[in-house]
């Protein structure tokens, strides 16, 4: 029992699937990590914690693992259109919005991120940096991020500049460990 916790029907999780991969050399959605793909580990661990999960890409590519798959409304716009997107469709207040290429993201980090407070909850290291592709954001942004891309933004915090961000303290930097290129796979396969 969390006594913050909201009932599943105010949350909903979205794994963001798109991007170029260009750094890594293949889609990282499909590459394995413990024998199953990033995506679906990612949208496992996000089930656990929101109850209903999706995927934000191209549903004929990332539909063959029996989610359901949200396409970009702003393909090539970046993470900003996957966020856009989710909450473009989402029925629920209050939406953990991640990047499928974080495989030690865990149960304890993600509900951390759950305080019904201002309008999106951002993890945060000591030095000031956010991570805007692991954050819970509240259905009422989709107007000012689809008015950010329409407006040319592409950048996640610029689009969150006029929000109430609740900033939340990183307490594990590993959670949060992206795998960007075949180096960081390797690392993160045999660390």
């Amino acid at each position: 029992y969390h006594p913050n916790r909201l009932p599943d029907a105010q949350r909903a999780g979205w794994i963001l699937t798109g991007g170029r991969s260009s750094r890594m050399g293949a889609d990282k959605a499909f590459l394995k990590v413990d024998g199953r793909p990033l995506a679906v580990r990612a949208a496992e661990t996000v089930a656990v914690v929101c109850g209903a999960v999706a995927l934000v890409g191209d549903p004929a590519k990332y539909g063959v693992w029996g989610f359901p798959v949200v396409a970009d409304r702003f393909p090539g716009a970046g993470p900003l259109a996957g966020i856009e997107a989710a909450l473009s469709v989402t029925t629920a207040d209050w939406n953990l919005i991640v990047a499928c290429d974080m495989p030690a993201l865990d149960e304890v980090t993600l509900e951390a991120l759950f305080v019904p407070d201002g309008d999106c909850a951002l993890p945060q290291y000591p030095d000031g940096n956010v991570e805007p592709l692991c954050a819970v954001y509240h259905r009422r942004c989709h107007a000012g991020i689809r008015a950010a891309l329409e407006a040319g933004v592409r950048k996640v915090t610029d689009a969150l500049a006029p929000f109430a961000i609740r900033y939340v303290p990183v307490v594990r930097a590993r959670s949060f460990t992206n795998l960007n290129t075949p180096d960081d796979l390797e690392k993160f396969r045999h660390g």
